[in-house]
């Protein structure tokens, strides 16, 4: 499963792979780059990791949603 972030840039904000250099897509707000990110991690295993503008890690969503190991009953 690949891990993707979302970050504040100095430009806006990033969707960027794990280890990797470049933003996969950016955007000048965080709401507009939440709706590229659900287009861009559609069919693909991937793991969302969101943050807030300080850096700390805000919420985590699982791509598709049927491969998130956290499954709960409730």
């Amino acid at each position: 499963m690949d891990n993707y972030h979302i970050t504040k840039s100095v430009t806006g904000w990033e969707l960027k792979k794990q280890g990797a250099e470049r933003a996969s897509k950016t955007a000048g707000t965080k709401a507009e780059l939440l709706e590229l990110a659900t287009e861009f991690l559609a069919g693909k295993t991937a793991s969302l990791k969101i943050h807030k503008e300080d850096g700390t890690l805000q919420e985590e969503r699982t791509y598709p949603r049927s491969a998130d190991p956290a499954k709960s009953k409730g």
